[in-house]
């Protein structure tokens, strides 16, 4: 093949490439935005196709169903929230102010995404948690909570492992408690000041 036509083959192929990424951003995208404003049970792939002008059969040549989509939306929930984690200990001004601004963070990012929150913790997906096929997304989130911690506590790794677990569960029963109202709001900084104090070994924490 003459090397014009072939980076004209070449040239189509990356074209159509990046149209199909586009086409995937898009659906992940409007699914996001379709279900913080209505709840995922909104999200239909006839309501997709509707808000984005693609014929359903456009859809399901991207995602095999909604699961897929909801298992997208929640691994870029994931990214997100490990590179606000890290932006937050990396901007603090110490071991403790880090773990702070971690929990903090991840609060606030549950309370302004709850349904790429809901996505990410409790719909049933087809997305394994702490085994060999975790995908990257989950284990950097994870990762970037487990920094602060080993930061603090200065545990092994297999133990700082486990005491991410245990924040991790932790916050997790936070923002759920906080979002349905089971807990009054105006303790949260306490609670968050008792959590970080529990993590240190000397039990020091950070502020006043």
């Amino acid at each position: 093949m003459p090397s014009a036509a072939r980076f004209s083959v070449v040239g189509t192929r990356e074209r159509r490439e990046r149209e199909r990424a586009t086409r995937r951003a898009a659906i992940v995208a409007t699914a996001r935005e379709l279900a913080e404003q209505e709840g995922w049970d909104a999200v239909t792939t006839r309501r997709l196709a509707e808000r984005i002008e693609y014929s359903q059969p456009v859809l399901y040549s991207h995602f095999a169903g909604k699961d897929a989509i909801v298992a997208a939306v929640a691994r870029q929930g994931f990214s997100e929230l490990a590179e606000d984690t890290r932006a937050r200990a990396s901007a603090a001004s110490g071991p403790h102010d880090a773990l702070e601004a971690v929990v903090l963070g991840y609060l606030a990012f549950a309370r302004a995404n709850p349904a790429t929150y809901y996505a990410m913790f409790t719909a049933t997906l087809d997305l394994p948690f702490a085994s060999e096929d975790t995908p990257a997304e989950l284990h950097n989130a994870f990762g970037a909570l487990r920094a602060p911690v080993t930061a603090v506590s200065g545990l092994s790794e297999e133990e700082a492992n486990l005491q991410t677990e245990l924040l991790w569960s932790t916050l997790h029963g936070l923002a759920t408690l906080e979002a349905t109202a089971r807990i009054p709001a105006e303790n949260q900084s306490q609670r968050i000041a008792l959590l970080v104090r529990t993590l240190s070994p000397d039990g020091s924490q950070a502020g006043p």
